[in-house]
């Protein structure tokens, strides 16, 4: 097989890693660290050096409050942990030119579904193996000889539905969640669980206020599709808080001449995670050149959704874009980190105590793979009084569409119920809980009656010049 190490329509570019020294992950005489016979890495450069960077290691199967790696903790088989997936995509791939069927094995597609892209082994895995990455190469050769399925079209095309069909999917969406036999109906045809009620977008979508001046300097505000479509008040509180930390806020918006330029710009997470990477791409050309502007002014890109922002910051440099998608990561800040390093050059926030004392906090899996916690709970300590408890979990069990999936509704919940939903359960009903994550939002009321909210949300309510 010729890899390949430049973007193609169907796979990412995996250059950055041909620097990688090579055959880390196969022992002497002939055995790799699995205890079987030695699989040769993939044929050249970059994908191949990313699947040996797994050397056995098993920290993946090891217990903790850790992300990594939450379908092995579920499943307790080490097939469905980071270790068991490399294995066996390493040996697909490396027949792959022989017998391009191997990437159909009914067992590999099982294992690469159940991985709900966490990130946690880039992050905890020791050799900072990228599993949630490799899912996506798999799933675009794979759907190069099959097509893509039709869930993963219906599901990645949200985006799209909600701009040019939000009325017609709020209405069909409610009365699926109202009648049971529609909900059923839903998982023979589409394979989404009858079990799990699907969000409803609001009434209406989110619309800016407009800016005022602010003494601190511009920031970009990045409203991603699911603030935008189905909790608006979490980008109106955003703004509301910006400004009153002394920025102008001003809208990302597509560029004149990009496609669609009616349609808000989306990062391509959706279509990324189903591995269309072609469609990821043009998303995220579309980003870059509705960024382009602010970035040449020297604004920062400030984010809401966890999933949204470390697109931008991570993803973004596997797609192919150029030096304008690698430059980007440095420019791109989820909200409160942005707010974090205000805090640092002498912002002060006026703020006022909540009507609770105390606040359970739960990190969406990206926030946690890329050390963004403290910045949180940086934040949250700005609010007097407010005691602030992390939710020791691993992931939510949402994981974008995972949790909607039927196939993987009952494992969802399972990862849920090892540690989150507990915990909320046990926490006084008056306690704040605090979720940046859209699906970990979502599964918090799967499974508990609390009412989680956003950073921004509580920030907001805790501004003095804020009518509550």
């Amino acid at each position: 097989m010729s890899e390949r190490t430049q973007a193609s329509p169907t796979g990412l570019d995996w250059s950055a890693y041909e620097t990688v020294a090579g055959g880390m992950g196969f022992g002497p005489e002939g055995f790799d660290m699995f205890g079987g016979p030695a699989v040769a890495p993939v044929a050249g450069g970059g994908l191949g050096q990313a699947l040996a960077l797994c050397v056995g290691k098993r920290v993946c199967q090891q217990p903790g409050p850790e992300v990594m790696c939450p379908s092995f903790r579920a499943s307790g088989d080490p097939a469905h942990s980071t270790e068991g997936r490399a294995l066996a995509l390493r040996v697909a791939l490396a027949t792959e030119a022989a017998d391009p069927a191997a990437l159909l094995d009914p067992a590999l597609a099982r294992q690469m579904a159940e991985c709900v892209a966490c990130k946690g082994c880039k992050r905890e895995c020791p050799n900072g193996v990228d599993m949630a990455l490799l899912k996506v190469e798999y799933l675009a050769r794979r759907q190069a000889l099959t097509g893509v399925p039709l869930r993963s079209w219906l599901l990645a095309g949200t985006p799209r539905w909600l701009h040019h069909y939000r009325p017609l999917l709020r209405g069909a969406v409610a009365l699926r969640n109202r009648l049971p036999w529609l909900a059923w109906l839903g998982e023979r045809l589409f394979g989404i669980s009858a079990r799990v009620a699907l969000p409803v977008p609001a009434a209406r979508p989110f619309v800016p206020a407009p800016p005022v001046p602010g003494v601190r300097g511009t920031v970009l505000l990045l409203v991603d599709t699911f603030s935008r479509h189905y909790e608006p008040d979490i980008p109106q509180a955003a703004q509301r808080v910006l400004e009153a930390a002394g920025y102008r806020v001003e809208l990302a918006r597509p560029a004149p001449e990009a496609p669609e330029p009616e349609r808000p710009l989306c990062c391509g997470r959706s279509w990324l995670a189903a591995g269309m990477v072609a469609e990821a791409r043009q998303e995220a050309r579309r980003m870059l050149a509705g960024l382009a502007p602010a970035l040449a002014q020297g604004w920062p890109v400030v984010g809401l959704e966890p999933s949204c922002v470390l697109a931008l910051r991570d993803d973004y440099r596997s797609l192919g874009l150029g030096p304008e998608g690698a430059a980007l990561a440095g420019r791109v800040f989820m909200f409160e980190e942005f707010l974090a390093r205000a805090l640092d050059e002498g912002l002060q926030l006026p703020l006022r105590p909540l009507a609770t004392d105390q606040a359970w906090l739960h990190g969406h899996c990206h926030q946690k793979a890329f050390g963004l916690m403290p910045a949180t709970r940086r934040v949250l300590a700005q609010i007097p009084g407010l005691v602030v408890h992390g939710v020791e979990s691993s992931c939510c069990g949402m994981a974008g569409s995972f949790g909607l999936e039927a196939e993987h509704a009952e494992r969802s919940a399972a990862m849920a119920e090892a540690a989150l939903w507990p915990a909320l359960r046990q926490a006084p009903p008056r306690a704040a809980v605090v979720a940046d994550g859209f699906s970990c939002r979502h599964q918090i009321r799967r499974g508990t009656d609390r009412a989680p909210r956003h950073v921004a949300q509580y920030l907001r309510d805790a501004l003095i010049s804020h009518d509550s």
